[in-house]
């Protein structure tokens, strides 16, 4: 997998680059990340990016050459490359959209700032829009650094155990059961006894009771998307119950 973000803040994404799970990736040769400063490709004595609005308005956006440019400069990694613009008029990046996303070798991160970018790169160069949230956020950058840690995590080598990002919260559309580890008393807080009980199949049916409970009680609208077993209507009965 490659990453090639366009910006006109390449810094930002330095420290993400040299620790965590993406640094770990790229030192391993997983993944490769390209930044491009979008300035390099702007033109004039002060390189500007970005200018004022047609029609009027407050605000500035970042002009279409310079991107243009930039997009243009970036090789191409056979056929399996997506050009993405970070904005919040996009699809809202959820697991399954990371897990699409991993299967392509290459990412081209575009990522707006000010008022946004020219419409015109929109129509020409893109081939999706992604937000990572319905907020608004100073530029692209940050939403840029989401998105490659929710795909890098999902590459076979990034993390340390193999189904480590087959058990987070969202895969089967269910918050993840809580998690615990030494010392077994903490603050009058004691480890659940059935995890220390060494019975699997027990172990196994308290985590997917306590994943239920939680989405029910904390983010009930992942039920309806959920892939839910008999078993888990049948856990789900009882915890309406007992409600």
């Amino acid at each position: 997998m490659r990453f090639d973000v366009l910006t006109i803040f390449p810094e930002m994404f330095l420290p993400s680059l040299r620790g965590g799970i993406l640094g770990r990736a790229v030192k391993r040769g997983i993944v490769e990340v390209r930044l491009i400063n979008i300035r390099d490709f702007a033109r004039g004595t002060h390189r500007n990016t970005d200018d004022r609005l047609y029609g009027g308005g407050d605000g500035m956006v970042m002009k279409p050459g310079p991107i243009y440019r930039a997009l243009q400069s970036v090789e191409r990694v056979g056929d399996r490359s997506l050009t993405l613009l970070l904005s919040p008029q996009g699809q809202v990046l959820e697991q399954t959209a990371s897990w699409e996303l991993s299967g392509w070798d290459q990412l081209i991160l575009i990522c707006g700032r000010y008022e946004g970018v020219d419409e015109r790169i929109r129509s020409v160069c893109i081939d999706r829009e992604l937000s990572i949230g319905d907020y608004v956020l100073s530029g692209g950058e940050l939403g840029a650094m989401v998105v490659m840690d929710a795909v890098c995590r999902l590459i076979p080598g990034s993390l340390g155990g193999e189904r480590s990002s087959l058990e987070d919260s969202f895969e089967d559309g269910l918050l993840e059961y809580p998690q615990y580890t030494r010392p077994r008393l903490f603050q009058g807080e004691e480890v659940p006894p059935v995890l220390l009980s060494g019975d699997h199949e027990k172990i196994r049916f308290w985590r997917r009771t306590e994943s239920l409970k939680r989405t029910l009680e904390k983010r009930p609208d992942l039920l309806k998307k959920a892939k839910l077993t008999p078993e888990d209507e049948f856990i789900l009965a009882g915890l309406r119950d007992s409600c």
